[in-house]
């Protein structure tokens, strides 16, 4: 165990410093019910952006990220699509202002401005949000949970700290042991102060994060000195062919049966169906989860957009500095770390706690240790809050004590993070990697949200029952075909999403048909509200009829040239800092300078129209 006094003394400083955040907002977050699951509305854009970025910089993605980085270079920067990480720029440039004019508190909440508020169909639409919603909380749950055991069992091996517990743990349930340890922490300063106090500890979380990504970068940057990496040919370029063309052998021959199993070898094909993919999903908007619930804390539509924004220029610089660095390292001293998990087998995604583990100063391995364990926190947090608030606001408080006092509901809050907390650890105990997780949320329950969430913004014909068995048939299908995959070998799960597409649909086309239209009532005054594009015309005849000056949305053509230069703009925030410590002279100046036209166009064709539609 390498942990010095100091370093311990620094991680056991901020896990205080936690629980002093819990214990502070405990009577702000007691106010009422959106003071607790929305800040008030009270929080400025800044805070929530740096909140929201936070939340996203999370040890198993970071984990994750590094051994890609490892593997495939610069075309890393690529994979991250399967979520994607474009839907942040969908966000800014339009959809965040959409989502935040409803003044709802959760998604589900959001579905009445859309379908009404009345109906079996309408129920029905309110219950599989609302179950959609937990199984990504549990998901994200479970998956940090797995990440952050692995992580913590480098520094705190077994077989020192097993004299210190009086009960005997399995070798193989060790990473769930810390995971639950540190999971208790995070419980506290969440359920207690809700969202103020989660987005306080984010803020501290970031600056401890940048300082030690700062300081780790100019470690690797002098270490590089003198040095060349022993990496193929095409490692430093992010362009690509229909092959991937990386070849490990005689270097770090274990990479490529990774790449192998990881199904990228052509990387063509898989970018075409993960960017396919991909845009739909941005189309949707924002998943019920914790990036949601960040939107519809904000105090304005206009601030939403500026929130969304934020998120890129706040979190990329600073994680891919953090990657890049730990990646370099990882590269320079691969033969002096162990990446052998407790089975014996090699394991890429042990290479970020190796690297601290082994090659770090006394004082920065504490300090990026509490950052990521800080990481875990956030993500813990915010798709805590977002759980709780489905379940206490959309069930409790909708359907089971519609009179409840603040009080009550403050208590239910509290009963209900345990139980949410209960349920991510045990899934966590159940699921054996981060690529499993992340298959079974990415591929199974996003791919079949994506049909039904782009048809409720663009086609007003699209009712509560297309929508129900729209994001039946495409989760249930989704979901099915990611634990076949888990279990047997159908090939990337990415190339079944057509089939999931299909079943999704199908679901809504059916449900839309079979069931009347949404009430007019409550049509047009989403419409007048939201003022969103694409197949409105019946109900934009109706409200010109009324109000002969009433201005529809005509910025579909300017959105998606927003879109398009404002996802080149997110990867130049993303290759720029790789470029930076790689030293990599000529690319980095291209990048800087076109990052400096792209924003001086979005200064004109965004910011300065974000009042517009």
């Amino acid at each position: 165990m390498h942990l010095s006094f100091i370093d311990l003394s620094i991680i056991a400083l901020y896990l205080l410093t936690t629980v002093f955040i819990g214990l502070w907002y405990r009577k702000k977050a007691r106010k009422n019910k959106e003071s607790y699951m929305l800040g008030g509305k009270s929080l400025p854009w800044y805070m929530l952006g740096l909140s929201d970025a936070s939340d996203m910089f999370d040890i198993s993605g970071t984990m994750w990220m590094v051994s890609l980085c490892f593997a495939y270079g610069m075309k890393s920067i690529w994979i991250p699509w399967l979520w994607p990480v474009f839907n942040q720029v969908f966000l800014m440039m339009y959809l965040s202002r959409w989502l935040r004019r409803s003044n709802a508190s959760t998604g589900a909440e959001w579905l009445k401005t859309r379908f009404g508020d009345s109906g079996k169909a309408v129920r029905a639409s309110h219950i599989i949000v609302i179950v959609f919603a937990l199984f990504c909380c549990f998901g994200y749950l479970a998956y940090g949970f797995i990440g952050l055991g692995k992580f913590i069992e480098i520094f705190a091996p077994w077989n020192v700290v097993k004299a210190y517990v009086p009960f005997d743990v399995p070798l193989k349930y060790v990473p769930q042991f810390y995971g639950i340890i540190f999971t208790l922490f995070a419980m506290f300063y969440s359920i207690l102060g809700g969202m103020h106090g989660i987005v306080l500890g984010d803020v501290i979380k970031y600056i401890v994060m940048t300082a030690a990504c700062i300081w780790i970068s100019i470690i690797a940057v002098m270490k590089l000195q003198g040095h060349a990496l022993n990496v193929p040919n095409g490692w430093y370029s992010p362009f690509f062919g229909l092959h991937l063309n990386l070849n490990w052998t005689g270097i770090i021959t274990e990479v490529n049966q990774k790449i192998k199993e990881d199904g990228y070898s052509l990387f063509g094909l898989f970018f075409m169906m993960m960017t396919f993919r991909g845009f739909f999903a941005a189309l949707a908007g924002p998943a019920p989860t914790y990036d949601m619930q960040k939107i519809l804390s904000t105090r304005t539509p206009e601030e939403a957009s500026k929130m969304s924004g934020f998120v890129n220029i706040i979190l990329l610089p600073i994680r891919y500095a953090l990657i890049i660095s730990l990646t370099l390292l990882g590269l320079l001293y691969y033969n002096q770390m162990n990446l052998k998990d407790a089975t014996g087998s090699i394991d890429f995604e042990r290479i970020l706690p190796a690297v601290i583990n082994n090659l770090l100063p006394v004082g920065l391995v504490g300090l990026l240790l509490a950052g990521l364990l800080g990481a875990f926190m956030s993500t813990f947090s915010g798709t805590l809050n977002a759980a709780q608030a489905y379940i206490v606001n959309d069930i409790y408080v909708k359907y089971v004590a519609p009179k409840a006092s603040t009080k009550k509901i403050m208590t239910m809050n509290y009963l209900v993070g345990i139980l949410v907390v209960a349920i991510g650890v045990l899934l966590g105990c159940f699921i054996k990697n981060i690529n499993i997780a992340l298959e079974i949320i990415v591929s199974g329950l996003y791919s079949g949200y994506i049909v039904a969430n782009v048809l409720k913004w663009h086609w007003w014909r699209f009712n509560a029952g297309g929508f129900f068995w729209g994001m039946t048939g495409g989760v249930i299908t989704g979901i099915a075909l990611a634990l076949i995959s888990v279990n047997y070998d159908i090939g990337n799960i990415l190339y079944w999403f057509p089939l999931v597409l299909a079943m999704s649909v199908a679901g809504s086309l059916i449900g839309t048909y079979s069931s009347p239209p949404t009430d007019i009532a409550v049509l047009r005054s989403f419409y007048t509200n939201v003022r969103p594009w694409g197949a409105w015309g019946h109900i934009e005849a109706m409200v010109r009829a009324d109000d002969p000056d009433f201005q529809s949305n005509k910025n579909f053509k300017l959105n998606m040239f927003n879109v398009v230069i404002g996802t080149i703009a997110q990867l130049c925030l993303t290759i720029l800092p790789m470029y930076l410590i790689l030293m990599q002279k000529l690319p980095l100046m291209a990048t800087i300078a076109l990052l400096a036209v792209i924003i001086a166009i979005l200064k004109k064709t965004w910011w300065n129209k974000l009042k517009d539609y």
